[in-house]
């Protein structure tokens, strides 16, 4: 059993990834591991499991059930205007073709989860580049956002989808509600209860060494790019909600099947996460709209699919399948990777090996027409 799905991760080292650990768990059992390529080209280390990763925007559905473990309380609607909690949202401005404009629309709270918010993900905007300089390097997460609030929005709230800094919007309400830094917050309400020793969204210097080294494919080849988040994290104590986090294979699969189960959010909640939310006009401007919906920070279930979801910048994937108990992580450190946008596969050969073995060749032949990628034997 799963013979095929190994064969297309072994295909990822081919294509230029240095090295991967995928875990596939059903019904709280591990089915499926396998581990394979460099965990340090330079140094001819290979992977072994443990390796500590940037996960990008792995991070983000952690940031939603956290902030949905404070909807349960009863603490926000999803309605709520989001100036009732941070006032420098109360009045925005909006880029259009006729110049900046004050916004007609309040941001609501769903419209963080939703990805429709109107912000953009420009972590090198004026506001935010003074706010690194006032700040001397700190940017605290939720002082940060008193200065993103001065950018104007790309768009009315509401109007379409786009990915953006939403999550780390996010993260500082959750501070907000919570009354503690955002990073506490989710050490003691996710990584603590479901043993994640090594998960962080602030790690601090001298712990830098424990990442696994990072690179980017440039010109064809691996490139070693440091072990620094990339871009998102905009200073020391700040934590990026949508890309700040660093874990673990065993650990982020412990995250996964904590959400599956009900240990986290309710499965109420969890159903109300996972259910595509999306209007018809938002779903113009959705990357993955012809397979899956978009929920409340993941993209959802459609009719010929079965998992909820994301990935992240330097290749890491996850997929849920709640109603087969069916849990699937990839774990990796390459930014701009060559199989970025082949590695929502995994879930299809996943289900191909549990329940369909004649979807094998309907997959490889996606691959060979969408993809021009084809597989070795």
């Amino acid at each position: 059993m799963f013979e095929h799905l190994k064969r297309f991760c072994d295909s990822f080292l081919e294509a230029g990834l240095p090295g991967f650990d995928i875990a596939v768990y059903k019904s709280g059992n591990c089915l499926f591991r396998h581990i394979n390529g460099y965990s340090d080209i330079e140094n001819r280390i290979k992977m072994n499991g443990k390796e500590r990763y940037n996960i990008y925007s792995c991070s983000k559905p952690i940031t939603c059930t956290a902030a949905l473990q404070l909807y349960e309380k009863g603490m926000f609607s999803l309605e709520d205007k989001l100036s009732d909690f941070m006032p420098e949202f109360s009045v925005m401005s909006v880029k259009t073709e006729k110049g900046t404009v004050k916004a007609q629309n309040p941001i609501l709270i769903k419209h963080l989860f939703e990805m429709t918010a109107g912000f953009s993900y420009n972590t090198a905007s004026e506001s935010l580049l003074r706010c690194r300089r006032e700040t001397g390097g700190r940017c605290p997460t939720r002082e940060a956002m008193k200065y993103l609030a001065e950018e104007p929005l790309l768009f009315e709230p509401g109007d379409r989808w786009e990915y953006s800094l939403c999550h780390d919007v996010l993260a500082a309400l959750v501070e907000v509600l919570s009354g503690q830094k955002f990073e506490e917050y989710v050490k003691e309400n996710i990584f603590d209860i479901l043993d994640m020793p090594n998960s962080t969204f602030m790690l601090p210097e001298s712990e830098i060494e424990t990442i696994t080294p990072q690179y980017r494919f440039e010109n064809g080849k691996p490139v070693n790019v440091g072990k620094h988040i990339a871009a998102y994290k905009l200073g020391g104590e700040y934590a990026s909600g949508g890309a700040g986090a660093v874990s673990t294979v065993d650990d982020y699969i412990k995250f996964l099947e904590g959400l599956r189960t009900g240990k986290l959010i309710k499965l109420d909640t969890l159903s109300l996460m996972t259910a595509d939310r999306l209007t018809d006009r938002q779903k113009r401007t959705y990357w993955l709209n012809a397979t899956h919906g978009y929920g409340l920070g993941v993209k959802t279930p459609k009719a010929d699919s079965h998992d909820f979801g994301w990935g992240g910048a330097a290749n890491a994937y996850f997929a849920v399948d709640p109603e087969n108990e069916i849990s699937v992580y990839l774990g990796a450190h390459m930014l701009s990777s060559p199989t970025q946008g082949i590695r929502n596969m995994i879930f299809r050969y996943v289900y191909a090996e549990l329940f369909d073995n004649s979807g094998f060749e309907v997959i490889e032949n996606q691959l060979k027409d969408l993809f021009n990628y084809n597989l070795t034997y």
